[in-house]
């Protein structure tokens, strides 16, 4: 028996939902004059997040199509409502009529145009009397966009605007998997660091119309935004102040140890130079590693895009190069080791144990990038 496919929409309205009775139906009608007004081929689709107040009946009655998502969250519930949508194009607006559906041509035309994400700006727009708290307007999104324009080369104003609309497929294949809040923040991101157009329009943002509180938790959100960014961006975090550290201690390490006595240091002051340039040399290096090894497993994960480069340095450190290039290494830093013992050379002593190190660590870190590569291997 054959199954028909579903036919192809234009627009997917998409309303994530939890425990909304209040409101839904006040959304969904909305959405549902819009296709209308405007003869838009398109559904409105609410991914209820297992609602026990009865939400999903009042969307269904209203004119919603409703699909269960179990997993809980915001994230959750609207990455169902992705691979669930039948439109090309998807707009998302929360279920507590805080954004107005009836308003959102401007999105569709720029969709039309071939945008792949028009972002909401509630910033850019008009917040009305009591629809942002104080510290979200005015510290919390403010700072936030400007780590996440920083971090991702974008231009926004609002990164957490809830009204936004995208090419579903381009979203799909993005594969999103955020299943919180952070969600808002991971859209934009992939966006960004997959080269795909993004714009902003002015919005209005409104009082909820909810009587209980929202499911936002300022805070415990905020820092689950700022955590995500953070894991997405290993240049940033490991590779860049890792080289910034592995640098000044090899400068500094070659410094002291070429200035000879000419430094006016006593020896134990010299040697205690050394020795800390070295550390600082390792610390650099350490965290270099993790930034290479943290980049190299968001690539295979599909969390960051894998360019030419990474995939160059991917192979240079699989297990085979690293066997031949580390041991190699190694060995020379046994070899400056034993010279130095002889001597009694005490900086000799430092850079054969620095060169030891570093060939240990390219010997066992091609290890770890094969395991992250293992599945590629056997494929």
């Amino acid at each position: 028996m054959l199954t028909a496919r579903p036919m192809v929409l234009e627009l997917t309205l998409l309303i994530p939902c939890l425990n909304e009775a209040e409101t839904i139906q006040t959304v969904v009608i909305k959405a549902v004059d819009l296709l209308r007004s405007e003869r838009l081929l398109g559904e409105v689709l609410v991914a209820d997040n297992g609602s026990t107040d009865g939400s999903q009946g009042l969307a269904a009655a209203a004119g919603a199509r409703v699909i269960h998502v179990p997993v809980r969250g915001y994230g959750a519930a609207l990455i169902a409502g992705i691979h669930a949508a039948h439109g090309r194009y998807v707009i998302m607006g929360d279920a507590d009529d805080s954004y107005d559906f009836s308003a959102i041509m401007p999105f569709i035309d720029k969709l039309r145009d071939g945008c792949d994400l028009v972002m909401g700006s509630r910033m850019k727009g008009k917040i009305l009397p009591g629809a942002m708290p104080w510290l979200h307007r005015w510290v919390g999104n403010p700072v936030l966009t400007a780590i996440g324009n920083l971090l991702f080369k974008t231009h926004l104003s609002d990164y957490h605007c809830g009204l936004r609309g995208f090419n579903a497929e381009t979203a799909r294949l993005l594969q999103p998997r955020t299943t919180g809040m952070e969600f808002a923040t991971e859209l934009v991101a992939k966006m960004a660091l997959n080269g795909r157009s993004i714009t902003e329009i002015p919005i209005t943002y409104y009082p909820d119309g909810r009587s209980r509180r929202p499911h936002l938790r300022t805070w415990r959100d905020g820092w689950r935004h700022l955590k995500f960014m953070l894991l997405l961006s290993p240049t940033w975090v490991f590779i860049q102040p890792g080289a910034v550290l592995f640098l000044i201690g090899l400068a500094g390490l070659a410094w002291s140890l070429l200035s000879g006595g000419d430094t006016g240091m006593t020896f134990n002051s010299q040697l205690a130079a050394q020795i800390s340039f070295s550390i600082l040399t390792l610390i650099g290096s350490q965290i270099l590693i993790f930034g290479v090894l943290a980049r190299l497993y968001a690539n295979k994960m599909g969390l960051l895009p894998s360019t030419r480069f990474w995939r160059w340095l991917e192979d240079a450190l699989s297990v085979d190069t690293g066997l031949v290039v580390g041991g190699a290494v190694s060995l020379l830093g046994v070899v400056g080791l034993i010279r130095a013992l002889q001597f009694s050379d005490l900086s000799g002593l430092l850079i054969g144990l620095l060169v030891l190190v570093f060939g240990t660590k390219q010997v066992f870190v091609s290890f770890v990038v094969s395991l992250i590569r293992i599945k590629e291997s056997f494929e």
